[in-house]
């Protein structure tokens, strides 16, 4: 996710090094993955496009799961849970190849965007379906409600970032509920929902309580990221 000084994957040019924080990608197996990939000739930008189909996948299994049965349930949610970090590794290592190993292209940045923001609006939609009308007020699914303003609010928080890093102020990546924190939420709703036929409530709650969550912890980030970005600009504006 990059702006003027920086670049977190997607084969973007590097500006700078500021990028998200990832443990993960100091580590033996993400190098080793990452070599994987490069020699096997992919590309940081077919990498976004590819986290995105895992994303895909992974809305389309929720989706599913409303309408299907326990059995056939807890198998789509177990891939669910399987599938939204695969999404997420492969947000880690199109940076790494295209910072590390210097494969960058000129349109990196817009392969860094749109994937991710298709695949938040996927994936938190269709938990709102998930949900199986587990909520309802008078004619209205919440559930389906909160989904679509979880994918509402995860675009916001991405666009405040955006909007600080074109205004100058770099990347601000803070905020409760930042992108590996969304879909850690779903894949966490995702496995506790296994329990629910044994539990006294509704199908679906489950993933409702976690879009409440998610939108709650959204709508912080986005607080959280324009004061920093007006305090940067504020200081900049001062010192000039």
């Amino acid at each position: 996710m990059s702006g003027p000084e920086s670049v977190e994957g997607a084969g973007a040019i590097p500006r700078g090094t500021q990028r998200r924080d990832i443990p993960q990608r100091s580590t033996g197996w993400a190098a080793r993955a990452a070599d994987a990939m490069a020699g096997a000739g992919l590309t940081p930008n077919q990498i976004s496009v590819l986290s995105v189909v895992f994303a895909a996948f992974g809305a389309a299994l929720l989706v599913a799961s409303a309408h299907v049965g326990t059995p056939v349930r807890s198998v789509l949610l177990v891939a669910v849970a399987v599938l939204l970090p695969l999404r997420l590794l492969a947000n880690m290592l199109d940076g790494m190849l295209a910072v590390e190993k210097g494969m960058h292209s000129p349109v990196g940045d817009l392969y860094n965007e749109v994937p991710d923001r298709l695949s938040d609006v996927l994936v938190f939609a269709a938990a709102g379906y998930a949900t199986a009308g587990a909520w309802i007020v008078g004619t209205t699914d919440v559930g389906v409600v909160l989904g679509w303003s979880a994918a509402i609010a995860a675009v916001l928080t991405a666009y405040v970032r955006s909007l600080g890093a074109a205004n100058g102020t770099g990347n601000f990546f803070h905020g409760p509920m930042a992108k590996p924190a969304r879909m850690w939420v779903i894949v966490a709703a995702a496995l506790v929902s296994l329990a629910e036929p044994t539990l006294p409530f509704e199908e679906g709650t489950v993933f409702a309580v976690a879009l409440v969550v998610v939108v709650a912890g959204s709508v912080a980030t986005v607080i959280v990221r324009l004061r920093l970005v007006a305090r940067r600009m504020t200081a900049e504006g001062e010192s000039a």
